[in-house]
Order: structure tokens, then sequence, then C-alpha cells
């Protein structure tokens, strides 16, 4: 419940359900690395500690800090991606996060790297200025202003001059030194740039989050492998809720224009955590009880096909825009942790998502049960469709801390092979690749996500490669851009199984969800 001085503030903010008048910003930087993923994680838990419904985005397709936004506001953080949607799609996944469940009070974005940064040097394309626009959101711009002062004004005023539709409307100084240190700086800015400075942040260890090979460490694990995550976490807030003027990055997210809703959405209203979702007891433990708390028991529906959704430390990396896709399309979604459950759950056919399976390779090995039982299932026909960390784990083994000339190793996971399912042919390499790039596909042939002849736009982010594929595997997908498995070739299949390193979004590809549950579907009716 709000307070009375809460409640006041809320009423100023307009909590409405029409997502085109809930006040936004976004919080953008200068470039990678300036801070502004834990800023934005300060920020959303100052709003949520005051009691506001805070509506989490990440620009471009990010799983780990996303996973972060997640934790912190207990709304499902949903991306927004301009080179891989379109202007529809992407208020389409905007108004949608905004209007499902419970009405939200403010809407914050986290960029991605630079301002400008996007796919092309003469476009904006995928960059955060473009959401910016195409959202008509004002900007609250991060430096990183460690050993600048005076020059820190021309830096904004450059960035405020290269493109005038982007609405840069405060300023946030990290990485600050001294008091002195920041008052050249923000006497700069607002005197050259005209812009008000609305935080100071100091330089501080206590900013910095566990890293690794792809970014953050993700939430779920950080909760069970840092003894004083929670801490870290409290520390963040402690340090922004001091050096921001909340009330004036509030008044920021005011000033935003309406917007209007887009016709004919991919979406049907789907409140949080609608259908039957069934979690078990071994993963409820590590996931937001804000999230779970809004998750219903199992409750049997009758005729709709089951999916299981790999879900734990090893695996979490899923756009929630594709769950939701799958229960509009008709699916029960049903969680199971492949680290955890020694059976899987009685299901129809199997979406196992990206994350790091090579960290967890020897409890994925050790769980005997769980792996025979996937193998199988495949061996059966059940349809299974797996993103990266998924493909990774459908192969025969896993090996780690490979020596040799490698782009990228790291001392927590040691030289050893590990046993995977075996549904999917090939040896998984751990280190001799880094893979981040967009694709583009085309499907060869009619495979569990789509027809022959669909074509996509994705995205694949990994240091692995998969080896000792025989000569006749078969592959659903061939890439006019991106690396792929092998030869341009994506999409490694057996029976109605299909691994790929593409990460695909249902705004991005459309086929994505209506087809595997058509597949799933089918395999449920042959069953019975």
């Amino acid at each position: 419940m709000y307070s009375k001085e809460q409640q006041s503030v809320k009423d100023k903010l307009q909590s409405v359900k029409d997502a085109g008048k809930i006040p936004r910003v976004l919080i953008s930087a200068d470039r990678s690395s300036s801070g502004k993923t834990t800023i934005s994680m300060g920020l959303m838990a100052v709003l949520a500690s005051r009691g506001y419904k805070v509506q989490p985005f990440k620009v471009a397709l990010d799983y780990i800090d996303s996973s972060y936004h997640t934790e912190i506001t207990g709304r499902f953080c949903r991306n927004l991606d301009g080179y891989l949607m379109d202007e529809k799609g992407i208020l389409d996944v905007y108004t949608h996060a905004c209007e499902v469940g419970e009405g939200v009070d403010i809407a914050v974005i986290e960029g991605v790297r630079g301002l400008y940064e996007g796919f092309e040097s003469l476009s904006d394309i995928g960059s955060t200025a473009q959401i910016a626009k195409l959202l008509k959101c004002p900007v609250v711009f991060v430096i990183n202003a460690r050993s600048i002062t005076r020059s820190s004004a021309a830096l904004v005023n450059g960035y405020i001059n290269f493109d005038p539709d982007v609405e840069i409307a405060g300023v946030i100084l990290n990485n600050i030194g001294s008091r002195r240190h920041a008052e050249k700086a923000k006497q700069a800015i607002e005197y050259y740039a005209r812009v008000p400075v609305i935080g100071i942040i100091p330089r501080d260890p206590s900013m910095q989050i566990s890293m690794r090979h792809l970014g953050l460490m993700p939430a779920l694990e950080g909760r069970r492998r840092l003894g004083d995550f929670d801490e870290r976490l409290d520390g963040i807030e402690k340090i922004i809720h001091e050096g921001v003027d909340i009330d004036r990055f509030l008044a920021i997210a005011e000033s935003a224009k309406p917007l209007e809703a887009p016709e004919n959405s991919i979406f049907t209203k789907v409140e949080s955590g609608s259908g039957s979702l069934s979690i078990p007891t071994s993963i409820t433990g590590s996931i937001p009880a804000s999230i779970t708390g809004s998750i219903p028991a199992s409750i049997p529906v009758s005729n709709k096909p089951r999916i299981g959704v790999a879900l734990d430390e090893a695996f979490n990396f899923y756009y929630h825009d594709n769950i939701d896709l799958l229960e509009l399309d008709g699916a029960e979604i049903v969680y199971f942790s492949p680290v955890k459950d020694a059976r899987l759950p009685d299901v129809d056919g199997l979406y196992i998502g990206g994350g790091y399976p090579e960290l967890f390779a020897a409890e994925l090995e050790a769980n005997e049960s769980m792996r025979r039982e996937i193998k199988e299932a495949s061996a059966a026909g059940m349809p299974i469709y797996a993103e990266c960390g998924g493909l990774m784990y459908l192969t025969e083994k896993i090996s780690t801390g490979v020596p040799g000339k490698g782009t990228y190793h790291d001392a927590s996971m040691p030289e050893s092979t590990y046993e995977m399912v075996g549904a999917l042919p090939g040896h998984t390499i751990m280190g001799q690749t880094r893979v981040v790039s967009y694709n583009i596909g085309t499907l060869a042939c009619d495979c569990v996500i789509g027809k022959k002849g669909n074509t996509f736009k994705g995205h694949e982010f990994h240091h692995s490669e998969i080896r000792e594929i025989p000569g006749d595997a078969k592959f659903a997908i061939k890439l006019s851009r991106g690396t792929g498995i092998k030869d341009d070739l994506d999409g490694l299949t057996v029976e109605n199984t299909l691994g790929s390193y593409a990460h695909l979004h249902g705004a991005a590809y459309g086929e994505l969800t209506g087809s595997f549950v058509k597949a799933v579907r089918k395999f449920q009716a042959e069953a019975k």
C-alpha cells in the first residue's frame, strides 16, 4: 500500500492503464562502461521502495541487465530493438508491457552502449536514440566524469547538437572524485549546455556487480552464488537515493509526450502470470517473490498443449514476450529445472533457452535422469526448441578450459569434459571463439519454428562452437548474416528437435511461437 505522501505523488504521475500516458524516461550514456546499468538499477530500486509500480525496459536484445530490472521491480523487463523490430513492433511491445497485469506508474528504459551507437554509422537504426525518438521519451544522460570537469559540458553539448530530435532533459555525473570535482562539472554543464545536472554519483566500488564473459552475472545466478547479493543491491539503491534528485527525475518522466497505441497488436490482454504456470519448488526459491507471488498454482487446462520451459541458474535467457505469445497461441507453460529436477514434468514440448550451461556442466552431467528423459522425449518426436545454451546442453558433451589459442578463458571453468543430453550430434567447445552479432536467416525446411522459406532477424552472442558434427547432419536454417553453427548454417535438427545459436524474438519473427505451439499441439494429438 502507498503512504499518504506517496499516494499524492502517485496521483500526480497519473497512474493509468493507458500506456501512452504513462510517465516514461530513458537512461542513456556517452559510451559503454559509463555506469548506466547500475544507475538504472538504483533508480528503479528507489522508485520501487517508494511504492511505485515500475515497468522496466532494455534497449537491444539483452538478457542479463534485464534480469536485474525484473528482480528489482517485480515486473518482467521487456526488450526494444530498433534493428529487429519495426516502429509498430516497438510500440506494440512497449504498450503490452505497460498494460499487462496491474497498471504501472512509470516506465524506465535503460539504453545500450552510447546514445547514438547503432547498426550503421550514418543512421540511428538499432540505437538508443532511435528508441527515444520513436517513444517520444526524454533522456537522462549518464556521463563517466572521471578526470573531466569543464570538458563534460562540451561532451553534453555535442550529444545535444548531434540530433536535436533527441531530448536530453537531465544529466547524471558518475565516478565523481570530490566535492570540487562535482561543482566544476555541474556548473560547466548547466552554464554551457543549459541542461540540469540531477545526480552526482561518487566513485565507489559498491557500484560494481560481478562480471563475466557475457557481461554481468545474471540475477538468478547472483542470488545463488553471492552471499551478499541483496546487500549489494541495497548498497546501489542507497548511493542513488543519496546522489540523485528523484523528484526532478520524476518530473522529467512526467514531461514525456503522449503516445498513440498501435493498431492490430500481436498481443491481446494477458494478465501477469496468466495461464497455468506450474513452477517446481526447486526453482521458485531462485525467483523473486514479487513475481512468483503473481503466478497461480497449476490448474489443469483441458486440451491445452503443455510446454516445459527450462528455468534455473543454467538456463534463464528468455524474452518474456515469447512466453506471453506462447500462451496467447494456446499453450500452457510449465517451468522446470534441468539442474535440480530429477524428472521432466508432464509436457508435450520443450523450450530450452540460453544461459550458462558451461558453468553448471558438472551439475547438469550429474543429473542423469533428466538428461535421459530429454533424450528419450526427443527420440519420440516431441517438439524441442533450444537457443544457444539450450543447444549446447542438447549436444553430446561440453568441454571447458580447453588449452590452445582461445579468445576467452575463465578460471572458474576447469579443463574438463562433461556428458550432456545427446539429442543433437556434436561436441561443444568453450572459449575458442567469440561471436556477437545480429543474424538474418531463412528456414531451409519445414521445422518446429516455421515453414520453409520463412525469414527472420535475430542475434547470437556466444563463446562456444560445436565440433564433431557428422557430415550428414541436418540444418534447418541458412544464414545470410551471422555465424551460426557451421558454414553459415544454424538450427541443427534431429526429429522435431531444433537447436540454434540464433536467439529470436516474437515481435521480430512473428511465426516463432505460433509455429511451435502448432507442432506441440500436433504431437499432443498423435500421442493420445
